[in-house]
């Protein structure tokens, strides 16, 4: 088997654990080294509190990834992911290294864009709805509820991050920024998506699906012939 060229880091969406990664890992496994990076609080690291500031959770996915820059890294990030991917390539390039070879966001508006969201301060059922209305979470976990009593809490912890988070003025990264979003994304438009350019000194290219927040699953060929294309 080749050698891989790069690293794949994907960070998940807001309740999302690592294994949301497993078909796009598949497909670019023989392209690049793919890692999905587990959040606090999820699955085999249920037992551990959530991280409910996104600077900190940036802050500490960096420290976990400085031992493994041996080959150039990508940032995946999907919604909460990929505010997280631009501030984990901020905090690495801070810290003196290089600094990722791109960063891909995916499904999120520019930091520099912000909207009065609150879903984090509602109660269960509204945290709920807001699941429904992105249509990213499987129907039949969502009237389980025991699961879904499981699950609310890294939820809800992604969302107060995410929710709080204030980009810097004038926050950038050197890295070449790739934007991919769904034209029918209640939580994005084309105007927001296209404002990431003002936050790299480096390329960027932007991408529009037809379909909502969580459009990746409908058009994976696609994303992952982008996604390659970023690894050289």
């Amino acid at each position: 088997m080749q050698e891989p060229k790069a690293r794949l880091v994907c960070l998940p969406h807001a309740g999302g654990s690592a294994s949301s990664y497993f078909a796009m890992s598949r497909a670019l496994a023989s392209r690049a080294d793919v890692v999905a990076v587990q959040y606090p609080g999820r699955q085999d690291r249920r037992a551990e509190p959530c991280i409910t500031d996104l600077g900190e959770l940036a802050d500490a996915i960096a420290t976990e990834l400085e031992p493994h820059l041996d080959l150039p890294l990508v940032l995946f990030g999907h919604s909460f992911g990929a505010m997280l991917a631009f501030e984990v390539a901020r905090r690495l390039e801070q810290r003196g290294h290089t600094g990722p070879l791109h960063v891909i966001a995916s499904g999120r508006r520019a930091p520099s864009t912000h909207r009065e969201e609150s879903v984090h301060t509602r109660d269960d059922d509204g945290v709920i709805a807001e699941m429904r209305l992105l249509s990213g979470t499987d129907a039949r976990l969502l009237a389980d509820e025991e699961l879904m009593r499981m699950a609310l809490p890294a939820i809800r912890g992604d969302y107060t991050a995410v929710e709080t988070y204030r980009a810097e003025p004038g926050a950038a990264t050197r890295a070449p920024i790739t934007v991919l979003t769904g034209d029918a994304d209640p939580r994005t438009s084309a105007t927001e998506a296209a404002a990431w350019e003002n936050h790299t000194s480096g390329g960027f290219t932007l991408h529009t699906f037809q379909g909502g927040h969580f459009f990746l699953g409908d058009h994976m060929e696609e994303v992952v012939r982008i996604v390659a294309g970023c690894l050289v």
